[in-house]
């Protein structure tokens, strides 16, 4: 299974936000960190705040921070927020034009093997994943 941009975006500024914490931080700052689009990483802030993972103000002293604490927040969920509409093979979502599909033996066992892959990140959360806070600190230029 692979992750698209928006949703390794997404990683990335909750995991800036989780080593900077409790700071509010510009999602400006945050786009010159990665050298990501501005107007991009702020489609991904606010599909974030809508989902319940970060929260966002407005104006002069505004930013980004977490909705919640990291260690409240599995990297699984993120995930599967993020990717909600974005099938692991065609058949998943609407389009059910495959000529095989009626007999096709393949949906199951992939249907099995991206549960396991959320399952598999359900485990770990956002504090886990930013344990190596100081070093991820020097490289956040923090």
């Amino acid at each position: 299974m692979q992750l698209d941009k928006f949703t390794d975006y997404a990683l990335r500024v909750l995991m800036t936000l989780a080593v900077r914490a409790p700071a509010r931080v510009p999602t400006s700052e945050i786009a010159a960190l990665y050298d990501l689009s501005d107007h991009h990483l702020s489609k991904v802030a606010t599909q974030l705040s809508r989902e319940g993972f970060v929260a966002s103000e407005r104006g002069r002293n505004g930013g980004l921070t977490l909705a919640r604490p990291a260690d409240q927040i599995s990297v699984g969920a993120v995930i599967r927020a993020m990717k909600r509409d974005d099938p692991v093979v065609e058949c998943f979502g609407p389009n059910k034009s495959c000529l095989i599909l009626p007999a096709c033996g393949l949906r199951d066992p992939l249907a099995e093997a991206q549960e396991a892959f959320f399952a598999t990140l359900d485990r770990y959360t956002l504090a886990e994943v930013t344990r190596s806070r100081s070093a991820l600190e020097a490289l956040l230029k923090v």
